[in-house]
């Protein structure tokens, strides 16, 4: 089923590792196949990836993007799983849904339960502040 992508001037996209920059247009793109898709609002970079359920979008994101270099980023997601289950122990659910899309190769909808992961970890931090 083809993927139908509108960009705004000036946005990027990732598309099969290689960064799409959209000029000052709208533009609609279609992709007939398979590709790896990123747009530019769900990519993370390293700089950004500030907290440890950051940190595992980032590595999902990465295990995404280039996978050529899935095995490296799979063992630093599999360090920062551990770490964070055995720090926040109530995350477990959320974060066997994301390994078990990341065992199935479902990267990108790994990364959208990274998002709920980011938001639980938000609200744990309020929690310990408070």
């Amino acid at each position: 089923m083809p993927l139908k992508l509108i960009l705004k001037p000036g946005e990027k996209v990732i598309i099969n590792q290689a960064v799409v920059l959209n000029g000052g247009e709208k533009t609609e793109l279609v992709l007939q196949n398979k590709a790896s898709v990123l747009r530019e609002r769900d990519i993370m970079t390293e700089e950004k990836a500030d907290s440890p359920a950051k940190r595992i979008y980032f590595a999902v994101q990465m295990m995404y993007v280039f996978s050529d270099k899935e095995r490296h980023y799979q063992g630093k997601f599999n360090e920062l799983v551990s770490s964070f289950i055995e720090a926040v122990p109530s995350s477990t659910p959320i974060l066997l849904d994301v390994g078990q899309k990341v065992i199935e190769g479902n990267f990108y909808s790994a990364m959208k339960d990274c998002k709920k992961l980011m938001r639980y970890e938000e609200e744990v931090l309020k929690h310990v502040t408070q």
